[in-house]
Order: C-alpha cells, then structure tokens, then sequence
C-alpha cells in the first residue's frame, strides 16, 4: 500500500508562487511514477503534470507547460508541484497519484494510489 499527503495548498494572489509538496510512504519511492492532477468546481479532474520513476522524463497538460514544473526529491520521497506565475483558472483541488508501473503519464487510470487533495484558491 502506498499513502500520499499533499501539503502546501491554500490561498495565493494571482500572479504569485505556489509550491505543493506530495510526502509518498508505504512502498519504494525510486520505483512509482507520480502525477498531479487537479479538479475545479464543476469540472471533471485533470491531469496537471507526471514524473516517471527515474525523474528523466516528465509530462505536461498544455495549461501547465512552460508554467509549472514538477519535479521528485528522492531523500525525502516527496514529489513537488510548482509555479511562479498563477492564474485564477489554477483554482482546484490538487491531488498527487502514484503509478506503480514508474511510468507518471497524462492518463489518470494508470495511478492507483491517490491522496486526500489540497485546496489551491488563486485570487484575482
């Protein structure tokens, strides 16, 4: 079994950093790959960003290229989510999953642990 906790969410002014953290326990961090993904009100859940085992490989939705980055901290078993720049759309419930095949892609039916989420609320 694999446990997930997001940490780092809240309220952020627009324009402004956001950085969430995902701590993963239960199982060998160097073997899953990881995603964000996130879910506004109303609107189904999106893929954000994933990472495969190796951390050479990452993927992207299109809202998030060139503004987030998502990276993973081996030493800690923590996978990050991060931006400079937000924008009032980026408001969701963000959730860290884990993929056990260390692939981390865009599909949401590869990840089969998943956290609690954490609330991003970006003002305008």
């Amino acid at each position: 079994q694999v446990q997930l906790v997001e940490s780092g969410g809240g309220l952020v002014q627009a324009g402004g950093p956001l950085s969430l953290s995902c701590a993963v326990s239960g199982r060998a961090f160097v073997t899953l790959g990881m995603g964000w993904f996130r879910q506004a009100p109303g609107k189904e859940r999106e893929f954000v960003a994933g990472i495969d085992w190796s951390g050479g490989r990452t993927y992207y939705a299109d809202s998030a290229k060139g503004r987030f980055t998502i990276s993973r901290e081996y030493a800690k078993s923590t996978v990050y989510l991060q931006t400079n720049r937000t924008k009032p759309e980026d408001t969701a419930v963000y959730y860290c999953a884990a993929d056990r095949s260390g692939a981390g892609g865009p599909f949401s039916r590869g990840y089969e642990y998943w956290g609690q989420g954490t609330q991003v609320t970006v003002s305008s």
